[in-house]
């Protein structure tokens, strides 16, 4: 076994083996295989056509043998850089294998860009040499608008250097066939293209095209990783025939669905720190799968440990380490199951475990959300914020200013100036409003660093420790493919504290690939994002506030965390 795992449910003990007890007489798990769509919902619409994902393992190596001549080509040719263009489910699982296995010497260096903030793409450009860059343009629908506005505005950079000739060798693409990004990848001559199962949806997609093809590109040792893989879904199988069996992915799916019904419905994630990148996949695979109907489960990642008694009575911990440290884990997972909290402990043999743990949490998100009676494979309210903004792109088209026909009401603006006593007695105000259960989104649309990085830490913790709320934290419009999706479609309970600021310097978007004539800027776009996200939140219920950080927003937010700090 390549995975440990303990739970400690204290006094939930009881309804989870209920809820289990259940879930093997009816036969779920036999049925979830049989890709029964009536188990999450009556007409198949949008699940019957997003189950292969439970097949994905036992095809990863012919996908893999298929992108190694690739592989073995940018290598040969002296490429240095490839750059991953995706958002969500394009690039999350990419992230998770550079960050926990790193690029292998002589490997091209992998950078990966899924923010339109101009600052994040001048650092992203002035890194390449892009006579020996390859751009992985990744997109299931192939119509996803920041991967499309960075593709033209790279693929002119490229022509730049190398002449329209030679631009579309240093170009492949992920993506459905038939989509848009195809038509793009054979009409400017891509290096190649590669085609995404279309009926394994894009957060499903980690074991497929989408999560393999850059993990080759940087050298990963796929062979352990495929077996990680292949062994956790032989295990899950084990449950078609043994109707006394209960699989690993059945019990975290019903613990994770059951205690989000019993009102502990902050999943709570602690993870070692070299494998801490798997949170944020995670992140988008259970908020986007469960958030919806009313109701949802909030995945909590990257949160700063305290003591228990700081945290509220709506959290269940879920401890994720490698051997080797379970030190650690041992004394925070006793400390929180002591102060009463449900716990979860997984200890991984070794980083390859991680094969086997995106199939385990495919499958638990799925189970969750048969308890949860929702559609885990689709994501409606993400709709309302692209509707939105491509209106505001239509009717304001490069104005900086909303339609006439939208209103912001109820969602004040503040400005984050010298008057903090001003501040924070509106925020305060703002806070109080918290209904029980509640959680705090932060949605940062600036560019992230790693000092915003540990202001918003710190942010979290004291708002955690003054309020005894969950507080998370997204960067925008990157967080509108993850969380975007449970923020407005669950119980309503989240406040939103929305913080912009001034672009020190843009970049116009190409209107088309053959084209440099320009009707909108990154950074123009990110402002419509940011003002369609409110304005989604608003119409769906949700309580938003703005924080204006002006022209120095590092400045400006550490003025703010601190001022905080001093209550």
């Amino acid at each position: 076994m390549s995975t440990k795992t303990s739970v400690h449910l204290g006094s939930y003990r009881f309804c989870v083996d209920e809820a289990l007890q259940k879930l093997k007489a009816d036969r779920i798990m036999a049925r979830i295989w049989a890709k029964d769509h009536t188990l999450w919902k009556e007409s198949c619409e949008g699940i019957g056509n997003r189950l292969n994902w439970l097949e994905a393992p036992q095809n990863m190596e012919e996908k893999i043998a298929s992108i190694r001549p690739l592989a073995k080509e940018i290598t040969a040719e002296g490429y240095t850089h490839a750059v991953l263009l995706g958002m969500g489910g394009s690039s999350l699982a990419a992230e998770v294998f550079l960050k926990t296995f790193g690029v292998k010497d002589g490997c091209p260096n992998l950078l990966i860009l899924d923010s339109i903030d101009p600052a994040a793409i001048k650092d992203c450009e002035r890194a390449l040499d892009f006579s020996k860059t390859l751009f992985i343009v990744s997109s299931k629908s192939g119509t996803t608008i920041e991967t499309i506005s960075l593709l033209k505005y790279f693929y002119h950079r490229t022509i730049d250097t190398l002449g329209r000739n030679q631009a579309g060798r240093h170009f492949v693409a992920i993506t459905d066939s038939q989509s848009p990004l195809s038509a793009i990848a054979n009409n400017y001559h891509f290096r190649a293209t590669f085609y995404g199962d279309p009926n394994i949806g894009g957060r499903y997609s980690a074991l497929a095209y989408f999560g393999l093809l850059p993990a080759v590109i940087i050298g990963v040792d796929m062979e352990p990783f495929v077996e990680s893989a292949r062994s956790m879904m032989e295990q899950e199988c084990l449950q078609i025939n043994n109707s006394a069996y209960l699989s690993e992915g059945a019990r975290l799916g019903t613990i994770l669905g059951t205690m989000a019904l019993q009102g502990r419905d902050k999943a709570t994630f602690l993870l070692s720190p070299r494998i801490a990148s798997f949170g944020l996949w995670l992140e988008q695979m259970i908020a986007e799968s469960t958030g919806k109907e009313g109701r949802g489960i909030l995945p909590v990642v990257s949160e700063h440990w305290s003591s228990p008694d700081r945290y509220g009575n709506d959290r269940l911990f879920i401890f994720i380490g490698l051997r080797g440290n379970e030190q650690m884990i041992k004394h925070q997972s006793i400390a929180a199951g002591r102060a009463g909290h449900p716990v979860i402990v997984i200890i991984l043999h070794d980083l390859y475990a991680l094969g086997g743990q995106f199939f385990l949490w495919e499958m638990a998100t799925s189970v969750a959300g048969y308890w949860l009676r929702v559609n885990p494979f689709d994501q409606p309210d993400v709709e309302l914020s692209k509707k939105l903004v491509r209106q505001m792109l239509t009717t304001c088209r490069g104005e900086m200013s909303l339609p006439s026909d939208f209103s912001c009401a109820g969602s004040e603006t503040l400005k984050i100036d010298n008057d903090m006593d001003t501040i924070k007695s509106k925020l305060g105000s703002f806070l109080r409003g918290a209904k029980p259960g509640a959680y705090i989104g932060l949605h940062a649309y600036i560019r992230q660093t790693g000092e915003t990085d540990e202001l918003f830490r710190r942010l979290r913790g004291v708002l955690r420790d003054q309020l005894g709320l969950a507080a998370t934290v997204g960067y925008g419009p990157r967080f509108l493919h993850s969380t975007g999706q449970l923020h407005k479609g669950d119980s309503g309970n989240g406040l939103f504290i929305q913080l912009t600021a001034d672009d020190p310097e843009d970049i116009s978007i190409p209107d088309e690939m053959d084209t440099r004539r320009s009707s909108i800027s990154f950074g123009a776009l990110k402002a419509r994002q940011a003002d369609g996200d409110r304005l989604a939140l608003i119409h769906a219920g949700r309580r938003v506030i703005r924080l204006y950080l002006g022209g120095d927003a590092l400045g400006a937010l550490n003025r703010l965390v601190s001022s905080l700090e001093k209550d």
